[in-house]
Parts: structure tokens; C-alpha cells; sequence
């Protein structure tokens, strides 16, 4: 019986690690050769999904519920703000508005990541395929009702953008302060895990 479980503990390390490297950002993509406006602001939001990624591997229930506060967000409803935020990221280079606020509640923990990194992804993908003059139509738009404020492209790098690092900081602290740190082999500089 020994060997069969040992089997079967080693199918599903191999099935999680698997998933894992399917996972956008689980190493930061290669950088551009030129730089453009478009190649910088891509390589911005592949350093947030970097950072993500692994501040979000490996955590636990404990982590998810831990919150430093009664006041404080929980680990888990940080993670749904940020998802919130990946969208209204994603949504930015196409001028999509971004309709009334939502809840994400009723995403798992695995949902949750999978889909940010995924709104990263894509976000930085259109990024990099932006000219100068392409940021001039690019938006923020929330729309509520019939009401509708727009935004400069401005607003995303001190708003969204910058807001997810902070917060994905945020998860790195309180995963530690829960007792499970982020992989110390993680080189936010060189944007791979080392060996």
C-alpha cells in the first residue's frame, strides 16, 4: 500500500507543479528590445504579475483568512480588490468603461489568482502593441448608471497600477506575519525564481 500512496503523492506534486508553470508570470517574460511607451508600461504590469505570482504561491487557508486587524482586509479580499483592479487594467487600453462594482466573492482562491494573472497577461500584451499617440485615446472610464467619468491614461499608473504593487506587497507582508513567507529563491530584479 506504501508504494501506491507514494505514487499518488508524487502524481499530484507533478499535477500542482504542472499548473503552476501554465500560470502566466511564474517567470518574467523577456524584456523588448527597443523601448517605446507601449514596452514600458508592458514591462511595468509583467513586474506587478511577477510580484503577484509569487506572493500569491503557496498560500494557504490560514493565509487567505489572515488579517492583521479587525479593521484590516483579509488576505482573500485583498486579492479580490486586486482581480477588481486587473480588469479595470486590462479594460484601460480600449477605453472599455468599467461597470459598476462587483463582487467576487464567489471566486475560489485558484479562480481568483488564475484570472488576475490571466488580466495581467492580456493587459500587457495590448501594452506592448501601443504607439505614444495610442495612450492619448487609451482611458479610464467608470461608469455607474447613466453616469460616466472618464480618466486620463495618467491615473492608471498612480492609480491602478501602482495600487496593485502596493497591495501585492501588502499579501507578501501578511503571508509572513502568518508564519508562511513568499520563496526566498524569488528575484524581483532579475524576474526569475533562482535555483
Amino acid at each position: 500500500m506504501k508504494p501506491c500512496l507514494s505514487v499518488l503523492f508524487l502524481f499530484l506534486t507533478l499535477n500542482v507543479q504542472a499548473q503552476e508553470m501554465s500560470l502566466p508570470y511564474h517567470q518574467i517574460p523577456d524584456y523588448p528590445s527597443e523601448y517605446t511607451s507601449g514596452n514600458i508600461v508592458s514591462r511595468l504590469v509583467d513586474g506587478l504579475g511577477f510580484r503577484y505570482y509569487w506572493a500569491t504561491d503557496g498560500l494557504t487557508p490560514s493565509d487567505l483568512d489572515y488579517k492583521p486587524s479587525e479593521e484590516a482586509r483579509t488576505v482573500m479580499e485583498t486579492l479580490q480588490h486586486i482581480y477588481g483592479m486587473s480588469e479595470t487594467i486590462l479594460n484601460a487600453p480600449s477605453a472599455t468603461p468599467n461597470v459598476q462594482a462587483k463582487d467576487f466573492g464567489h471566486y475560489s482562491f485558484d479562480e481568483l489568482r488564475k484570472m488576475t494573472l490571466e488580466n495581467l497577461q492580456a493587459a500587457s500584451n495590448l501594452y506592448s502593441a501601443m504607439q505614444d499617440d495610442d495612450f492619448e485615446t487609451s482611458k479610464v472610464i467608470f461608469q455607474r448608471g447613466d453616469k460616466k467619468h472618464d480618466f486620463p491614461f495618467w491615473n492608471m499608473l498612480n492609480g491602478m497600477l501602482s495600487d496593485c504593487i502596493y497591495h501585492t506587497g501588502q499579501i507578501v507582508l501578511m503571508r509572513r506575519a502568518n508564519g508562511n513567507p513568499q520563496n526566498p529563491n524569488v528575484s524581483v530584479f532579475l524576474g526569475k525564481r533562482r535555483e
